[in-house]
């Protein structure tokens, strides 16, 4: 996977910086970590601009969670529920933690998807109940965008501030990554087993 990304970075630049965010939002595996990890190395190596590499990552960012967004809205908040009531399990929800998500969207909207973009997974994802509760486009990107633009800075300077220090940087952000991601797999797995509906009265 670093070698995909490193390959895109190299062949097209800003806009394979584009591609990656915006895949890693649509397919969350992809992992942000890495690919602004070795974004910020390569502005290191004076290959990038800092800011522009930000902005256009935030651009990516941000189309990748309007995809999931869209997709809500298509979908709305009453044609979910036979899902979830067959698939509950694999997605470690029931309806009930369903429509704690849907009242919490309509009260806290904005800030939900501000904070989400700080967690792994959760980044992307967030973006789905948003479209389905139909919260406001304009403040939906606005919120995206900004709280991407915090989180890939921070993660970009990372990148540059190692890359600036350490030569052999690039050869260790595969292991890490392949890491991180096992880690999210283990986790969802350990919820999938241990998960239970919620009886009434919960």
């Amino acid at each position: 996977m670093t070698d995909f990304i490193l390959d895109l970075i190299q062949a097209w630049g800003y806009f394979g910086i584009f591609v990656l965010m915006f895949l890693e939002n649509v397919f969350p595996p992809i992992p942000s970590e890495v690919i602004m990890g070795l974004g910020g190395v390569a502005a290191a190596q004076g290959r990038f601009d800092f800011w522009t590499l930000v902005a256009v990552a935030v651009a990516g960012t941000t189309a990748g969670n309007w995809v999931w967004y869209a997709i809500g809205r298509w979908i709305g908040y009453e044609r979910l529920k036979p899902f979830i009531d067959r698939h509950g399990r694999w997605l470690t929800l029931d309806w009930r933690e369903v429509e704690r998500l849907h009242a919490g969207f309509l009260k806290y909207g904005p800030g939900i998807v501000f904070a989400a973009r700080f967690m792994p997974v959760a980044r992307t994802m967030v973006s789905l109940p948003a479209g389905m509760v139909r919260m406001n486009q304009a403040k939906f990107l606005l919120w995206t965008a900004a709280g991407s633009t915090i989180w890939i800075a921070a993660l970009a300077g990372a990148g540059q501030w190692f890359g600036k220090r350490f030569a052999a940087i690039e050869q260790l952000v595969g292991p890490l990554a392949l890491i991180a991601i096992g880690t999210l797999i283990l986790f969802y797995l350990w919820r999938v087993v241990t998960w239970k509906p919620q009886r009434p009265g919960d």
